[in-house]
C-alpha cells in the first residue's frame, strides 16, 4: 500500500500558480468541505504551510499528527530515533485521534520524507485508519529542483 500511496505524489510546493489551480479540481470540486480531511506531520512547518494552502483552496478539517511522546527538539537526536524506528519497524503511538474517519470523502496526507522514507508517525496513521476506497492525495514538500525532476519524469 505504501508504494501505491507514494505513486500519487502531489507536489504542491513546486507547482506554478496555474498548476495549483488545476490541483483544486482533483476530486474536490464536488466534495463537501466538511468531508475533506487534511492530515499532516511537520517538523519545520513546511508541510504545515502546504496543508494550510490546501485548506484555503478546498476547505475541510486540518489535523496535525502528534505523538504520545514527541520527538526530541534536537535534530540529530530525532534523526537517530527515526533511523532506529525504521530499522526495527517500531511505529510510534499517536496522540492524535480522528473520530469517524469513514465520514470523510477526500483525504490529503502531508509529511516530510525522512531518509527518503515515509516517517514512522505517518506509518502509524496509515496503519491505524482504514482509508481504502477514498481518494488520497499526498503533500510532500521537496526542493524545487528535485520536484521539477520528478514532474518531468
Amino acid at each position: 500500500m505504501m508504494h501505491i500511496l507514494l505513486a500519487f505524489l502531489l507536489l504542491v510546493s513546486a507547482c506554478s500558480s496555474s498548476q495549483r489551480e488545476d490541483t483544486r479540481d482533483i476530486e474536490t470540486s464536488t466534495a463537501d468541505p466538511g468531508k475533506i480531511l487534511i492530515v499532516y506531520l511537520s517538523r519545520t512547518n513546511n508541510t504545515k504551510a502546504i496543508a494550510e494552502i490546501i485548506l484555503t483552496h478546498v476547505g475541510g478539517k486540518l489535523v496535525a499528527l502528534e505523538l504520545v511522546t514527541p520527538y526530541p527538539e534536537n535534530y540529530r537526536a530525532t534523526v537517530d530515533q527515526v533511523a532506529r524506528e525504521n530499522e526495527t519497524g517500531v511505529l510510534p503511538p499517536l496522540k492524535t485521534r480522528i473520530d469517524s474517519i469513514e465520514n470523510y470523502d477526500v483525504i490529503f496526507v502531508g509529511f516530510p520524507t525522512w531518509s527518503m522514507q515515509l516517517p514512522p508517525p505517518m506509518k502509524s496513521f496509515l496503519k491505524q485508519y482504514n482509508l481504502s476506497g477514498k481518494p488520497l492525495y499526498l503533500l510532500i514538500p521537496m526542493r524545487a529542483t528535485a520536484s521539477e525532476a520528478v514532474l518531468k519524469a
